[in-house]
Formats: structure tokens, C-alpha cells, sequence
């Protein structure tokens, strides 16, 4: 998208770098904040259902994508990355301040309880209660880890498309399907008949309500505000219909549906419903920042209305 692009979409006039009146692209987070918001809610999610599932690859690999794939985009993001620290400074009023407090819980105790299930509870020994209280501390800060950002999101009054409690629940659903998801695959033959299907049970429930978290995004964003309307239409009728409807919905959701649900609990079905919905999930992600729009700063009723009086 060009930088001075001006397009009209249903008749609405969307502008680029100049003063007039209309709608604009938000810019500030881009592909660099998607890939970092992609892997901290992945890892995070995929750490919570391992350890539920006793998956010690799992755990690895969450811890990884959290503490690695996250903070190495974020930091690509940002334009003074010293300075990144300070972010920490303001948790009674930030979400970004809460996110990442919580990181830093999740390492830690994900780390300790990690490394006590890989080498047979040497850290904590007979202290069971201890142990406990790491295993329950990372997975409450796994959860933050998995919401903080859609709350952030949802704070976002100028862009519609975001402005909603919607956010943070496709977050947490998003990050626990790709969990639930990879770990049914890494697991492989590991799992009890019952907890196989248990687990295939969870996902395709997950991912059910993936669908009907994000119609309902676009449900609201179409029935809110002008910019919210516009949001919608680039992502269900313009611009990006066809990687919203291909990519998100398709191969997101009905494909990794499809191969869960019909395909016995056979190697291929889990690699088709772990390489979908993850191409679903990022596919999202990139595009519910490409989709959002700021108000105006006038609307158009008040600007044209006062004329045809």
C-alpha cells in the first residue's frame, strides 16, 4: 500500500499522506508487531496445552517462541530498542507494561518447571507444593501472555476494527488452538487413546469458535462506526477478501476441520490441521492490522450537512 495512495471503496473516500478529509490506513503496527504478537501468543499457547499434556517438546518449543520470536520483533520494531525497558515501568495504566511483566513470570517459572520435568524433579525435589506453585504461576502468566495484547487491541478507540472485547478472546483462542494443535502432532503415538481424543475433541471446539469469534468481529466492526464499516468491507468485499476468506477461513479453519474431524487421527490429517491453522492464525494477524482504519477527524455528516441546510 502505497504511502500517498488515495482509493475509494463502496463509495468512500480513503486518503494518504495529505489533509483532506477521509479515512487513513493505520501504519504504526505493521508486519514486524504481527510476526511478534504471532509467536508470543503461539508459544504461550502451545507451552499451556504441552504441560497440560506432559509434552516435553512442547514446553521447549513454547518457551522458544515466546522468549525468542517475540522479543526479536518486537525489538525490530521499535526505533530506539535501548530504551525498550522502560515499557516494564507503568503497569497500573499499560497493557504493554502488564505483557510484559508476565513474559518475564512465564520464562522463569516455564524454564524452572521445564528443566524439573526433563530431569525428573531435581530442582524441586520432595518440595511438591513448590513445584506446583511454578507449574501454576507459568501457566496464569501464559494466559496474560495470550490476552495482554488483544486488550491492548481492544483499548484502541480511534480504529474500530480493534475497539472491541472480541480481541482478546480471538487472541486466546487463536493461541490455544495452534497449542492444541502442535501438540496432538508432536505427541504422535504418546497419548492414551481416550487423551488422543480428547485432544482432537478440544481442537475442532476451538477452532468452531474461532469462526464464530471472528464473524463476530467483522459482525460488529461492519455495524459500528464509518471506519469500522470500511475495516470489514477491505477484509470481506475489497482489498483483502481473498486472503480473509482463502487463507483465514478456508485454510485456517474448514481445512484443519476437515482433517480432524474425518480423518481417524492419521500422521497426515495432524500435519494438514497444524500447517492450517497456523497459516490461518498468521494470516489474521497480519491482516486485522492492515484492515484497521482511523476515524476522521470530521465526519462526513457534519461536514456536508451544515452545506445542504
Amino acid at each position: 500500500m502505497g504511502q500517498r495512495e488515495d482509493m475509494t471503496i463502496s463509495g468512500t473516500q480513503m486518503v494518504g499522506d495529505n489533509f483532506r478529509l477521509g479515512f487513513r490506513s493505520q501504519r504504526h503496527w505493521d508486519v514486524s508487531m504481527a510476526n511478534a504478537f504471532f509467536f508470543g501468543e503461539l508459544g504461550a499457547g502451545l507451552f499451556l496445552v504441552a504441560m497440560i499434556y506432559g509434552n516435553v517438546t512442547g514446553l521447549i518449543l513454547g518457551l522458544l517462541a515466546t522468549g525468542a520470536g517475540k522479543p526479536f520483533f518486537h525489538l525490530s520494531h521499535m526505533g530506539v530498542p535501548e530504551k525498550s525497558w522502560r515499557a516494564i515501568l507503568r503497569p497500573d495504566r499499560s497493557w504493554t507494561s502488564r505483557g510484559l511483566i508476565s513474559i518475564i513470570v512465564f520464562l522463569v517459572a516455564g524454564a524452572l518447571h521445564t528443566i524439573d520435568v526433563i530431569f525428573g524433579n531435581v530442582i524441586f525435589g520432595n518440595a511438591a507444593p513448590l513445584g506446583l506453585i511454578v507449574q501454576v504461576l507459568a501457566g496464569a502468566a501464559a494466559v496474560v501472555v495470550m490476552t495482554y495484547q488483544g486488550f491492548a487491541m481492544s483499548h484502541s478507540t480511534a480504529i474500530s476494527l480493534w475497539s472491541t472485547g472480541m480481541m482478546p478472546i480471538s487472541s486466546l483462542l487463536y493461541a490455544l488452538t495452534g497449542g492444541a494443535v502442535g501438540t496432538l502432532l508432536l505427541q504422535g503415538g504418546g497419548l492414551t487413546p481416550v487423551s488422543a481424543s480428547q485432544l482432537v475433541f478440544v481442537a475442532l471446539g476451538l477452532l468452531a469458535l474461532d469462526l464464530i469469534v471472528l464473524l463476530s468481529i467483522i459482525h460488529a466492526a461492519y455495524h459500528g462506526s464509518p471506519g469500522g464499516r470500511l475495516s470489514a468491507e477491505l477484509l470481506i468485499k475489497t482489498r483483502y477478501a481473498k486472503w480473509f476468506y482463502g487463507v483465514v477461513v478456508a485454510v485456517g479453519i474448514l481445512l484443519p476441520l476437515a482433517a480432524l474431524g474425518f480423518a481417524n487421527g492419521a500422521l497426515i490429517a495432524h500435519l494438514i490441521a497444524v500447517a492450517g491453522t497456523l497459516s490461518g492464525f498468521y494470516a489474521f494477524r497480519v491482516l486485522i492490522f492492515k484492515a484497521g482504519v482511523y476515524e476522521p477527524v470530521m465526519s462526513f455528516g457534519s461536514l456536508f450537512g451544515n452545506q445542504n441546510k
